[in-house]
């Protein structure tokens, strides 16, 4: 293992902050964001991600960018000139028409592109379609610097494995998969993995191997979802409870215990989407990646229409029904709002000309405002009552709410997540 190894971080989200608080343990590290109040934020040692904790990034971060380890954070260039290791842990999205948009890896690759040298190693953590990196990343790399591939430079891939919100299995508990351009780069990329993830790491053969592996464990999950939530309209139309459904079949040992819901996110909601797009460049149609998108992304609009048949049946009126959605994050516990499905039950309930108040206290309204274009509140007025209330997001602080000081006479309570026992009329 060369110890001598002067790491950059660029990107310091979700992904990146975590992976570079850890890496400063062990080495000089540089945290590089083109967002300058980002930067601020986290020099005043303050991550509003809440995915590392205020203790834990402060005892890691140093004012100056020197040899000795530590975390310097910065918004300049010039602070990234003299690594040695790149690693882009940028965001990886789709398009208002689902496909994959790598402007944010692009520009990633053009910036180490203007500092990178003969010996350096670019590995990417973004999620991507299979052969990203190499027919994709690279080249930038080698426009920018003017190096050649595999002779003076390398490249690795490491994809992330990071789950917003949840403190038991944090980036050093989770088994990483690495690969390298070269074997000798494989093994120095995994080496440095392995230097800090004390649940270990798996060397892939190839590059293309570990993007592959990586967009299929979202893809898994995501047909998976679709089944359940195509189970959950069947049992509905037949007055069945899905969920007593899938407790009586969990029972079996091998049965997998997934549940109906609105698939969001920046992973299960679009990596599909990548690996879909790869295939058809090479005349193959995926049909069941596909159809599992098409049920998850009908999902909000479902959501909204049986929220709006329940209110038919209480013979409340449906225009200019006040109605509280509780929660907009995309998952639990979690301020992340990128991809948010809850989204789409609102803007579904607004087109009946119902009147939707959101209500999270983890979400951040500005950007709430900013992402989406609507309002968002953090606390409520004791005075507000509505006709219907829908858990769209189970927060802990929910399931601690008086929700029948908040229901009018006759309100109908709608329960997407299925984890309130007795205040809910209905379910998904």
């Amino acid at each position: 293992m060369n110890n001598n190894h002067k790491i950059s971080i660029i990107g310091l989200g979700y992904v990146g902050l975590p992976l570079a608080r850890l890496f400063a343990t062990k080495f000089p590290v540089v945290g590089f964001d083109i967002n300058e109040s980002r930067i601020d934020e986290l020099k005043n040692g303050k991550d509003f991600t809440l995915e590392v904790e205020e203790d834990l990034l402060q005892s890691v971060l140093k004012k100056e960018n020197n040899l000795e380890n530590g975390l310097f954070v910065s918004a300049d260039l010039r602070a990234i000139e003299h690594s040695n290791i790149y690693i882009i842990t940028v965001p990886t999205p789709v398009d208002k028409n689902n496909r994959p948009d790598l402007t944010p890896l692009y520009k990633a690759s053009e910036t180490v592109g203007k500092v990178l040298k003969k010996g350096d190693i670019v590995i990417y953590e973004s999620t991507v379609y299979p052969g990203a990196t190499e027919e994709d990343c690279v080249p930038v790399l080698e426009k920018i610097s003017g190096l050649k591939f595999n002779e003076d430079f390398f490249a690795g891939y490491s994809p992330e494995r990071i789950n917003p919100g949840d403190k038991a299995h944090t980036v050093e508990k989770i088994l990483k998969v690495t690969a390298g351009s070269t074997p000798e780069t494989g093994r120095i990329v995994d080496d440095l993995y392995q230097s800090v993830i004390i649940a270990g790491t798996h060397l892939a053969p190839t590059i293309k191997v570990a993007e592959a592996a990586k967009v299929i464990e979202n893809s898994q999950r995501d047909i998976n979802i679709a089944f359940v939530n195509e189970l959950a309209k069947i049992f509905n139309l037949m007055d069945i409870d899905t969920h007593a459904v899938l407790e009586a079949a969990g029972t079996k040992w091998n049965f997998l215990p997934f549940k109906p819901g609105l698939v969001g996110g920046h992973c299960i909601g679009v990596d599909p989407y990548y690996l879909a797009q790869k295939a058809q460049e090479y005349g193959y149609h995926p049909e069941i990646i596909l159809a599992g998108r098409r049920l998850n992304d009908s999902m909000g609009e479902y959501v909204a229409s049986q929220v709006v048949k329940a209110m038919i049946k209480k013979k409340i009126k449906v225009s200019e029904a006040k109605v509280l959605m509780l929660g907009i994050t995309f998952k639990e516990n979690c301020p992340d709002v990128r991809n948010t499905k809850i989204v789409d039950v609102v803007s579904a309930m607004q087109d009946y000309g119902i009147e939707v108040t959101i209500y999270d206290p983890w979400a951040n309204p500005e950007e709430v405002k900013h992402e989406y274009r609507l309002d968002c509140v953090s606390s409520l007025t004791t005075t507000s009552t509505f006709d219907a209330i829908v858990l769209g997001v189970a927060h802990q602080e929910f399931l601690n709410l008086d929700l029948d000081s908040l229901k009018k006479e006759n309100a109908v309570v709608y329960d997407v997540k299925g984890i309130l026992k007795e205040n809910a009329d209905f379910k998904l």
